[in-house]
């Protein structure tokens, strides 16, 4: 078996040349070659076209790459998590490009398997998918995605052999896995190398032909950012539990159920082990259980797509990003509940950009609500000006086209029946003629 040779940071930065494209793993700071990074920070290597999930944090991972002037272009989902990197795409000193995350991730698979590129229908009708070709298959329309590769790729991994051989800790594998097949030449951080022999076959998540190089990086709390511990940050108010409580309605048991940020996020903490709801995390797991009690991080717990420590129920699951989005693609995630920006008489969805705020990042969303089964969204009737968020047509960037199934206010209930938006049901404490007041969509009135 060959034997994968061992570098320094410093000797494994060297490789990063001038111009090169570089592909880092990691899921927020969950899985980052966080030290790699750093090392290449401390060099002169520049115009760098820079691809990841998102950009670090600020001064952390690829955001002191950022900061030190060192990218030209980033390419990833969700640049939010880093306001530098935000404010470096709207002020025009960084080149950038969003791609939904589950495009991305399979974007990297396709080019790690020498695919040319493929077809998928997330994003279509929105901006991401201006000017791209186009195609109707099976009567869907479809967006044509080229593959990704990358001149370098900086992963992490928990373990490594000698061999190369890399095993993952818990939601780690996301972009990690797919990455370590897309680039000509692969480094590897890993926290412990192990004599050839000692990982089993069967655990092994990535095998040997894939790794370059290893380097042995020990991580530390300072080196995990915001998901070092469970913050207690969740918006509560009896408006916004009552529209989880509603959404919980919806689900049934052995339903598969991904929840958005903000109001979603709510439903889980109804959600009884009798239920027997099963909740899916798009950066890589299912039976995703409550916030650790112990107030533990990511160095002792696993991470959800929200960057918070989570538990792990009896029955859990982990894997990468690229199958994570493959269940929601192939239609495995029964219900999705995501949050709003606006929605229209048309079913459609807009909720992930505001012209002129700092936001920057289109994450999983666009794959969700173009993927689950069911779409429900939950959001405030009104914003905070009062005017509707309920719309004749949506005005802001799109996320997702004729996908949304129920929308979920503080006010009302609204379904699509016969494809019209069609009032089902009101909320605690509001009338039938705030609800007409208050919502600029035309929509028809049953009433039980």
């Amino acid at each position: 078996m060959k034997k994968v040779p061992q570098l320094t940071l410093n000797e494994a930065v060297a490789f990063v040349k001038d111009g090169d494209t570089l592909l880092q793993g990691g899921f927020g700071m969950t899985g980052n070659p966080v030290h790699l990074m750093h090392a290449l920070a401390e060099t002169t290597t520049k115009n760098l076209t820079f691809i990841g999930n998102n950009v670090g944090e600020v001064g952390i991972g690829g955001g002191r790459l950022l900061r030190n002037g060192q990218i030209k272009k980033m390419i990833g989902s969700f640049f939010t998590s880093n306001p530098e990197a935000v404010k470096a795409a709207q002020d025009g000193t960084v080149a950038y490009e969003l791609i939904p995350q589950g495009t991305l991730a399979e974007a990297l698979r396709a080019g790690g398997a020498g695919i040319g590129g493929f077809y998928t229908p997330t994003a279509v009708g929105t901006p991401i998918a201006e000017g791209k070709e186009t195609k109707v298959i099976d009567g869907v329309e479809q967006l044509f995605v080229k593959g990704i590769r990358g001149n370098v790729a900086f992963i992490r991994a928990w373990k490594a052999d000698t061999a190369g051989n890399l095993v993952y800790r818990m939601t780690e594998q996301n972009f990690n896995r797919a990455m370590a097949t897309a680039a000509d030449l692969v480094i590897v951080e890993v926290e412990e190398i192990v004599a050839e022999g000692s990982i089993d076959p069967n655990e092994v998540h990535t095998p040997g032909c894939f790794v370059n190089y290893l380097v042995q990086a020990t991580l530390t709390v300072e080196d995990l950012g915001s998901s070092a511990s469970v913050g207690k940050g969740k918006k509560v108010s009896e408006d916004r539990l009552n529209m989880a409580k509603r959404a919980l309605q919806e689900l049934k048991k052995g339903d598969v159920v991904n929840l958005g940020i903000g109001i979603p996020t709510l439903v889980a903490d109804f959600i009884t082990p009798e239920a027997g709801i099963i909740l899916h995390t798009e950066n890589g797991m299912l039976g995703v259980g409550p916030e650790p009690a112990d107030g533990g991080g990511a160095m002792d717990y696993p991470v959800n797509a929200g960057k918070i420590p989570i538990t792990a129920l009896p029955g859990s699951s982990y894997f990468d990003s690229a199958e994570s989005f493959a269940m929601i693609r192939g239609k495995h995630i029964d219900i999705a509940i995501m949050g709003g920006l606006e929605v229209d008489e048309h079913a459609n969805l807009a909720n992930w950009a505001v012209p002129g705020q700092p936001l920057l990042g289109v994450g999983g969303a666009m794959d969700l609500a173009s993927g689950a089964k069911r779409l429900i969204i939950t959001m405030n009737h009104n914003n905070k000006d009062g005017s509707s968020k309920i719309v004749p047509t949506c005005k802001l960037p799109l996320t997702a086209l004729n996908n949304v199934e129920m929308v979920i206010t503080d006010l009302a209930v609204f379904k699509y029946i016969d494809k019209k938006l069609t009032l089902i049901e009101l909320m605690p404490g509001a009338t039938l003629e705030e609800v007409r007041e208050k919502t600029e969509a035309n929509f028809i009135e049953q009433l039980s």
